[in-house]
């Protein structure tokens, strides 16, 4: 009798499990009796797929954030190394999650698996000596983004460029008003988007910071409506927990906190406030300006000045190599830039932007799913 194939992937947070469902899919439609089991989302598992361990341990984003949840992540590293060694996948994908991700590929490889990476790491950003990392652990990156070629060319590491999936999912021109009425907003009145991040760290940091935004907000234009989406089950109870104990005034505010897709709440707003990260590269698939903030720890920020080499932290900007969208980082994250620059979005023409968007959109609509699939068989079978 001949074995099922066996397929071993990670993804370590929400994007990640966003992004690898598709690909499941493919997999699956391709090889149906395929074993396809790892670490992963709800959206990875409506595909077919095993989770062994749950996504939210290894959600863990900052260089000394990290260090509090280390001993959880590498029980669960070991504990999955020894789940592969009883169970040998044929083929193993990581998901993004660098830090965790090329050290499970590295001991894989050694043991003659065969890896690849899903999810280029910033090595155009930061530390671009990592591709010697990357190029022992994998044996193929899958990129998202046309310009990371250049550097894994430069080093003569496999790279394939895929493109992005959402990019193949989201229309150009999205149905705002289909998304209002799924979400029970009023289609006549102006919606801001509001996304606190996908990680518990970043929800704590970003909520109180973004919900003062928000009473500034509605105090200019009381005709705003707010959405906001929790990324997944742990963030829709830590923000329902959170505004459960602000005070009056806030609880009043014409705030909607839903645990639909966040997709939903970006289509149907005219403005978004949102965390730095993938959410800011489904914003601009959405076309819907924005404004994106982010805080690290104090240690983790004076570290990163002096690593990061990219002129721009949001994914719109990176792509464009312009500022397109404004972006605030540590002391400028305060309700009063966020207010004015949010505000002027609401009263403001904004086609042109709209327009860069679109032309950015075109440049990663590549088939993404199957394009990795096809990536991952190529190396299944060469």
């Amino acid at each position: 009798m001949t074995k099922p194939l066996r397929i071993g992937m990670v993804a370590g947070e929400p994007s990640g499990d966003v992004l690898a469902a598709g690909m499941v899919a493919e997999l699956k439609r391709q090889y149906p009796g395929a074993i396809i089991e790892g670490i992963g989302g709800p959206n990875m598992q409506a595909q077919g797929f095993k989770t062994l361990f749950d996504m939210e341990t290894l959600s863990v984003m900052g260089l000394v954030e990290v260090i509090s949840h280390l001993p959880a992540i590498l029980k669960v590293k070991k504990q999955l190394l020894a789940h592969f060694e009883q169970y040998p996948p044929d083929i193993f994908v990581g998901i993004d999650a660098p830090d965790f991700n090329l050290r499970v590929e590295k001991a894989l490889k050694a043991r003659g698996i065969k890896t690849l990476h899903y999810v280029s790491p910033t090595v155009w950003a930061w530390r671009e000596k990592r591709i010697h990392k990357i190029a022992k652990a994998a044996n193929r990156v899958l990129g998202l983004f046309p310009f990371e070629q250049k550097v894994y060319d430069k080093y003569k590491v496999p790279y394939t460029f895929v493109g992005h999936t959402m990019a193949d999912i989201i229309a150009i021109e999205p149905n705002q008003k289909e998304s209002r009425i799924a979400l029970d907003l009023e289609l006549d009145k102006p919606v801001l988007a509001v996304l606190p991040g996908s990680r518990r760290g970043e929800v704590e940091t970003l909520l109180p910071v973004f919900l003062e935004t928000i009473e500034a907000i509605h105090k200019k234009r009381p005709d705003i409506q707010f959405v906001i989406p929790a990324a997944n089950d742990h963030r829709f109870e830590q923000i329902e927990t959170f505004l459960s104990q602000t005070n009056d005034a806030l609880a009043r505010l014409p705030i909607h906190i839903t645990n639909t897709t966040s997709r939903d709440a970006m289509i149907a707003s005219d403005v978004i406030l949102l965390a730095s990260g993938t959410a800011t590269l489904e914003a601009m698939l959405c076309k819907r300006p924005m404004v994106v903030a982010y805080k690290l720890a104090p240690l983790t920020h004076k570290i990163m000045q002096r690593l990061y080499k990219a002129p721009y932290f949001a994914l719109p900007n990176l792509l464009a190599n312009d500022e397109i969208v404004p972006e605030l980082l540590q002391e400028q994250v305060n309700a009063e830039n966020m207010c004015s620059q949010l505000l002027e979005f609401f009263e403001s023409d904004n086609s042109a932007l709209i327009s860069r968007f679109t032309e950015l959109h075109h440049t990663l609509k590549c088939d993404a799913d199957k394009t990795a699939a096809k990536a991952v068989v190529e190396e299944l079978v060469g």
